[in-house]
Formats: C-alpha cells, structure tokens, sequence
C-alpha cells in the first residue's frame, strides 16, 4: 500500500512519536499548525471515519485522549483543539483517517473549530431539520 500514514506505522518512515499503543500511533505533524500538533492515526488504514468500525473507534478516541494527556504534561498549553478532516473537500490530504491535536495558548492567533469555514448558502435550520 502507499499510504504515507501507513508506512509511518511500519517504521519506513521515522516519526517523533508522542503516544502509542497497539492500536493508535500518535505522533508530532511534520508541517506544524501549532506548537505540539500531533497526528493521531488508526494502525489498521481506513480511508474514512464513515468506514471505521465502533470498536476502533472507541481504541482511537482512547488514544486521542492519551495522546492529549501527555501533551498537556509536556506542553501545558492552556487549551486544546482536536480536528479531523474527513476527505477531500474537507482538507483531507492523506487518505488514512486521522484526528489532528493542536495545542493552544492565549493570544495564538488561532480561531475556534468555527472558523474554518464561514460564509456561503447555508441555508435555513429549519430547512435543513
């Protein structure tokens, strides 16, 4: 397979590793968003969480939290974002699910989970409902 993601599992590609177990591997971003942002991937490859099945689920968001935990002891950021980017009109660039961590301080100059897309016909709630 030439999933990038799966050939940092392999250990074909080296990682800074921040967190792993037998189900996760989470390790630091190699293009930065943030201080500390970490990838958190399933080591079995799924191309989207539509196709993860709910006890990987459960083991990644376990990881997720773990991973989180030690980056708060490491970093002590004084907040934290989790992203994913489920396929490509989302920003998915790699094809292997993955939860993206992002450290926050005051001041960053980041936004909120809301500022990443604004604007456009969003229509009405009650449209949508």
């Amino acid at each position: 397979m030439d999933c990038l993601f799966c050939k940092i599992i392999s250990g074909e590609i080296p990682n800074y590793t921040v967190y792993e177990n037998d189900h996760v591997l989470a390790f630091l971003d190699i293009h930065p968003c943030a201080k500390g942002h970490t990838v958190v991937v399933p080591k079995h490859h799924v191309n989207s969480l539509l196709e993860i099945e709910e006890e990987e689920w459960q083991n990644v968001m376990h990881g997720v939290r773990l991973a989180m935990k030690r980056l708060q002891q490491v970093l002590n950021p004084e907040a934290i974002n989790i992203g994913i980017n489920d396929r490509g009109a989302a920003g998915q660039t790699v094809p292997h699910v993955h939860w993206h961590i992002l450290p926050r301080w005051e001041g960053d100059g980041g936004g909120s989970v809301h500022s990443i897309i604004r604007g456009g016909d969003v229509g009405e709630i009650e449209e949508m409902a």
